[in-house]
């Protein structure tokens, strides 16, 4: 696949692509709406703090992770279209309560339901990976990301004007929130009549059981049982730093930790009570894939696109406080770090399908971040403004090709379990933003640049050790087991 395809719109690939990143794009845009408006959020209600706003920004992120895990599930399931479209609108409706609160609780609870909405990034990749050859996946999977997760700086640029131009008033940020949620109410419609799961004639084969990942080893089963405890145990965090902050009580806090151990050890008893009896049965041969390359690419996407989610975060006050530049100069170099999502995502897809290795560019560009974060880590004023920007635009060249690469590689780990595989690395990197920002309330932003390279550098060893190079990847078509021609058969047959 070459840039040029991307222009012709009438292959149904393509059009389901450009479909699909704008999908993800409005999500986003959505999701991030927030941020933009901000200042204005508290000039005109006195009521609201600078504090207070900190604590729906975290409530922003908290179900997100969890989200993108029962996504997953939900695709494998019901088809990406489904579920893309489903999401859109439902989550334009907290969304509307957000706009139009008029107390903390309102704001709060509102945007945490709203916060699934991250979990659209899954949606797309599954979409994705219905549509293109393995040949081609990584630079489809690359450009949909890139593009799309620009919908945040999207919501950075275009909601303020849209507030105080289009609206204007006090209540301009309102109805700037609100016409963003309804556009994607709409969009959402649009995309479920818009769109199949896959060109016509194919067949989505689907996971026997969605409750949990299937996998082929007992020694599997274990590592995934280990691998799931953080997606929700790292909730705990954020509910720690929510109490600590005085929004709710140590007794409610209590009660939160309990939950999230329950829904912890019902992950646990869904994973046994799925693959127990597969397990026991005996996995074909041919229907076995090693769970250690989910696990690596788990890894690696905590590494990568939580370290970008955790940077992007503190960049601008970085830059301002150590080059004591005005907050408009340090925002606008500070975006160049998330403004070559547009191009880098893609390139690392691009290179992914273009060597005979997957694994060997998710290892180069897995030792790049790790020697790019260590360049930041010793920045500073002695550093002229120019080399600075230079080398955090290079760092994030290789965090965002990272980023592209690993979603290369996921589809052709086991196809029918794509959703599920891509909701979990998802999640991984949610919690390593969370993780991340977590330390950096305790270090220097010099310190953080070091330990998140290195994260990278611990990311690297673990993929290279763990991670292995996928059947088919550069094939024609997906690997397809004795089990899927099973599940396909009973599903015609059911059908009929």
């Amino acid at each position: 696949m070459q840039v040029s395809d991307l222009f012709k719109y009438r292959n149904p690939e393509i059009r389901a692509l450009h479909l699909t990143w704008i999908a993800f794009f409005i999500s986003f845009f959505v999701w991030f709406n927030m941020a933009p408006l901000a200042t204005t959020m508290l000039k005109y209600n006195g009521w609201l703090t600078a504090k207070d706003l900190k604590i729906i920004a975290i409530c922003n992120v908290a179900l997100t992770i969890p989200a993108r895990l029962l996504t997953g599930m939900a695709l494998d399931k019901y088809g990406p279209r489904r579920v893309f479209a489903i999401l859109m609108v439902l989550c334009g409706i907290p969304g509307l309560f957000f706009a139009f609160g008029n107390t903390l609780s309102q704001l709060l609870v509102s945007r945490l339901v709203l916060s699934s909405i991250g979990a659209s990034f899954v949606v797309g990749i599954h979409m994705t990976a219905l549509w293109f050859k393995p040949r081609d996946i990584g630079f489809a999977e690359g450009f949909y990301a890139g593009w799309g997760n620009f919908g945040s700086a999207g919501a950075a640029i275009v909601l303020p004007t849209i507030a105080a131009l289009v609206f204007g008033g006090e209540n301009g940020w309102r109805y700037a929130i609100a016409f963003s949620c309804v556009f994607m109410m709409a969009y959402g419609v649009f995309y479920w009549f818009a769109i199949t799961d896959g060109p016509k004639g194919s067949v989505h084969v689907k996971p026997r059981k969605v409750a949990a990942l299937e996998v082929s080893t007992w020694g599997d089963m274990i590592q995934l049982i280990v691998w799931t405890i953080p997606t929700v145990g790292i909730l705990s965090i954020l509910v720690w730093r929510i109490q600590t902050a005085g929004y709710i009580t140590m007794t409610g806090a209590y009660i939160s930790y309990a939950v999230i151990a329950a829904v912890v050890l019902y992950q646990i008893i869904q994973i046994l009570r799925v693959n127990l009896p597969i397990l026991k049965k005996g996995v074909p041969e041919d229907d076995k894939y090693p769970f250690s390359s989910v696990a690596a690419l788990n890894a690696t996407y905590f590494a990568n696109f939580g370290a970008e989610l955790a940077v992007v975060s503190m960049l601008p006050a970085f830059f301002e406080s150590v080059w004591t530049l005005t907050p408009a100069a340090a925002g606008m170099i500070a975006a160049s770090f998330a403004f070559v999502n547009l191009f880098a995502r893609p390139l690392g897809g691009w290179v992914s399908d273009r060597f005979n290795s997957r694994k060997r560019i998710m290892m180069f560009y897995m030792l790049g971040i790790a020697v790019g974060f260590f360049l930041m880590a010793l920045m500073n004023s002695a550093w002229p403004i120019a080399l600075a920007t230079l080398v955090t635009v290079a760092c994030s060249m290789f965090v965002q090709g990272a980023e592209g690469a690993t979603f290369g590689i996921i589809p052709s780990i086991k196809r029918r379990l794509t959703g599920q595989i891509s909701g979990m690395a998802g999640a991984y990197g949610n919690v390593g933003a969370v993780f991340y920002l977590f330390i950096y309330t305790f270090v220097t932003a010099n310190q953080f640049f070091y330990i998140i390279a290195a994260g990278a550098f611990l990311s690297f060893i673990f993929c290279l050790i763990m991670l292995k190079e996928p059947k088919g990847g550069f094939a024609e078509e997906y690997h397809v087991s004795s089990v899927d021609r099973e599940i396909e058969r009973e599903g015609n047959s059911g059908a009929h």
